[in-house]
């Protein structure tokens, strides 16, 4: 059965049906590829009686895009194959766009990546007016660029610079702001309208050739020569490298392929987009990122980690104890998914406030032309700010987000714990409290478990779920249940001090603030950290996180180890931020002074002080780059296995998902684990035995990596 259905009408109307036998959307595979040379074959004995080509899907969407499975598969011993099997393609969808009759996509459904290429070949799109639609061309995402033809045709339909954003950062619209932004040609109230449109179209013309195909052709807005043009492009590659850090070669390739293509005529710069889109293809950066963010994610959301033989649950009324950023944040989260909230805090003043972070956040929506006031005020119908403990009666849930400290949550545990319906759930938010010790104060502890947000909970798409040893599984199924209705990514974890996500974060924080400490320059270790590819430095961000919790986390912890009859090994982290917090009175950002000034009405800038107070000159400037970069993603990663090891992360993708989600380790990477597997275990392993040598036990490769070592066996 092809991939295409093959329809010519009485009125010389050829209708080319879309539909992938055995799948729910139309993905770009062999099957697909197959069935297009089958089609390319049929049209042209056909043309004498064909006047023009309608492109429609079977499938609630349009077309989903390249099938990644195909290429996450491509090595680079295949390249020259690949390259052979996208021109073939290309060379099937070109002589469609070539053959004089009038080829018109009726994109009914959400249109990405190389589906919307398929539409960009056609001479006219008409596109069902659905703001669920979605357009673009996304690739960029998982390191890779669109290549059937996206980098060549958009900048020629609406010019470069207006290509740009959907190029290279993967910008999706609706089909309004298609229509605005020139990549739909016409919208539709209806199926049956789109098709009578697309009829219409090919009545009016007869005959259609694409302006690129014509001669005379000007590229919109000035090709890459025009003086103007040529201006803006030359400070491009220093933009995108400010961006990217040099970790990303996706946007500079693409770069590179719609500007060189725009200097050729089509079919070249066709040849040209190939090229770089198989050395992305065949790349490393694009196996992590697809890897992680793909396959691993998608396993992630269709349930992985979710206990089997639980019936799903939806989650109608959640109590939030704590009014703070946090708690206002879980909040917002859960109302804006249509789930009433209790949000209490200690005074109803303390409340209301809490509250008042989803006004402004809904207000923004609203001023963005996002959102209507009446559904602002549905929303925040849906938050009752409250004093009492009796608002909380009737909860299926109850997440607390107080202060981390154990005595006040086992209190506010004991006082909201009663007012939840028969078998509610009792959730802490904690970011490093063991849950088994938490639950302590909880009557049903096989009803209690973590769920670790992350700040701010608006944007941050992770939520760490926290087994404890005698959480239920019906008890995780549920907490898995009410995450993803509110549109976050679950990870599953077991019980350990700090859990997963704190205890990567806290070398990644322990390990810039210890290189202060050595006398490394600051300006070295947060530029370290960016080039590397986290999205901020270990010294910024706890700035952010505030010196004053770092340092109340690490003695509760220090405190709880020792009471349970441990020892403490102390990092050298620890007597820097002693010495900022007690000698120099700088706590972080709250407090308006830390590791940087924070000036009234200027930018943020390190402290000065900081050179006289820790720097070694000639450490300073002996040191290596990559030196640093090391440290920062190794320690990161050797934590994660230490994870691993002690049975902390039940599976490599929730370690992947939540290090780079929860912690903003680089993406390129694919994650902690993906990391050391990418570097190649044996190779990991030696470097990190070198700078255990250098730095100190904590670069000391854990048993589980040496074991693996020994075969050089990936960590999957």
């Amino acid at each position: 059965m092809s991939a295409i259905r093959y329809e010519l009408d009485s009125d010389q109307i050829l209708t080319l049906t879309i539909d992938m036998p055995g799948q729910s959307a139309n993905t770009l595979n062999a099957a697909f590829r197959e069935g297009l040379s089958e089609t390319a074959v049929k049209v042209k004995s056909d043309l004498d009686n064909i006047r023009g080509v309608i492109i429609a899907s079977a499938k609630k969407t349009f077309f989903a895009g390249g099938d990644l499975k195909e290429l996450h598969k491509v090595t680079r011993e295949d390249a020259k194959t690949f390259e052979d099997t996208v021109n073939g393609l290309k060379a099937d969808m070109r002589f469609l766009e070539t053959s004089g009759k009038p080829v018109v996509a009726a994109i009914n459904g959400t249109a990405l990546g190389g589906g919307l290429e398929i539409a960009l070949a056609c001479h006219h799109r008409v596109a069902i007016d659905d703001d669920s639609i979605q357009l673009g061309l996304p690739e960029v995402t998982l390191g890779l660029l669109p290549g059937g033809g996206g980098t060549q045709r958009l900048p020629r339909m609406i010019g470069l610079e207006a290509a740009f954003p959907f190029l290279m950062e993967g910008k999706k619209v609706n089909p309004k702001a298609a229509l605005k932004a020139g990549i739909v040609d016409e919208l539709a109230n209806s199926a049956d309208d789109m098709i009578a449109k697309a009829r219409a179209f090919i009545d009016a013309n007869p005959k259609c050739q694409q302006p690129w195909d014509q001669k005379g052709f000007k590229f919109p807005g000035g090709a890459p020569h025009h003086p103007a043009m040529a201006q803006k492009l030359a400070i491009a590659p220093a933009m995108l490298k400010q961006k990217t850090k040099g970790c990303y070669p996706a946007p500079e390739r693409i770069l590179c392929a719609a500007v060189e293509g725009a200097q050729v005529d089509f079919d070249n710069g066709s040849l040209i987009e190939t090229r770089y889109f198989a050395e992305l293809v065949t790349g490393q950066v694009a196996k992590n990122m697809t890897g992680a963010l793909w396959f691993q994610l998608n396993a992630i959301k269709a349930g992985g980690s979710r206990p089997d033989g639980v019936g799903k649950e939806t989650f109608r009324k959640v109590g939030v104890l704590g009014a703070g950023m946090m708690g206002a944040g879980i909040a917002y989260s859960t109302a804006t998914r249509g789930i009433d909230v209790v949000l209490k805090d200690v005074s109803l003043e303390n409340a209301e406030k809490g509250k008042s972070y989803s006004e402004k956040l809904l207000a923004r929506k609203v001023s963005r032309g996002r959102m209507t006031e009446e559904q602002k005020a549905k929303i925040l119908g849906r938050i009752k700010a409250t004093e009492s403990a009796d608002d909380l009666e009737g909860c299926d849930l109850v997440i607390e987000a107080v202060f981390e400290d154990s005595e006040l949550k086992a209190r506010v545990t004991r006082e909201a714990e009663p007012k939840l319906v028969a078998n509610g759930i009792f959730a802490s938010n904690t970011s490093t409290i063991p849950i088994t010790q938490l639950a302590g104060a909880s009557r049903k502890p096989e009803n209690f478990i973590g769920l670790h947000f992350f700040s701010p909970v608006d944007r941050m798409q992770l939520v760490e779920i926290i087994v404890g040893e005698q959480t239920a599984n019906e008890t995780l199924a549920r907490a898995f249940d009410y995450v993803q209705q509110i549109g976050k990514i679950p990870v599953v974890v077991n019980d350990s001090r700090g859990f997963f996500t704190s205890r990567v974060f806290g070398t990644f924080v322990n390990e810039g603030i210890g290189m202060l400490g050595e006398g490394i320059h600051p300006s070295s270790i947060e530029n370290a950290a960016l080039l590397a590819g986290m999205p901020v430095g270990p010294l910024a961000i706890s700035d952010e996180v505030s010196m004053t919790l770092i340092q109340h986390i690490r003695n509760q912890s220090k405190k709880d180890t020792e009471a349970a009859g441990g020892t403490w090994n102390a990092h050298p982290a620890e007597a820097v931020i002693d010495t900022m917090i007690y000698e120099h009175g700088r706590k972080g950002k709250a407090a308006g002074a830390g590791f940087y000034d924070y000036p009234a009405n200027g930018k943020k800038h390190l402290w000065p002080e900081l050179e006289a107070l820790f720097v070694d000159a000639q450490k300073a400037r002996n040191i290596r780059l990559q030196e640093l970069k090391d440290r920062i993603l190794f320690i990161q990663a050797i934590e994660t296995v230490r994870c691993l090891e002690e049975g902390v992360l039940r599976t490599v993708e929730d370690a992947n998902i939540g290090s780079i989600f929860g912690i903003g380790y680089a993406p390129w990477t694919g994650g902690t684990l993906q990391f050391i597997n990418q570097y190649g275990v044996r190779a990991f392993t030696e470097r990190a035995t070198e700078l255990a040598r250098a730095y100190g036990e904590r670069f000391a490769p854990p048993r589980l990596l040496l074991e693996r070592a020994e075969s050089n066996s990936p960590l999957a």
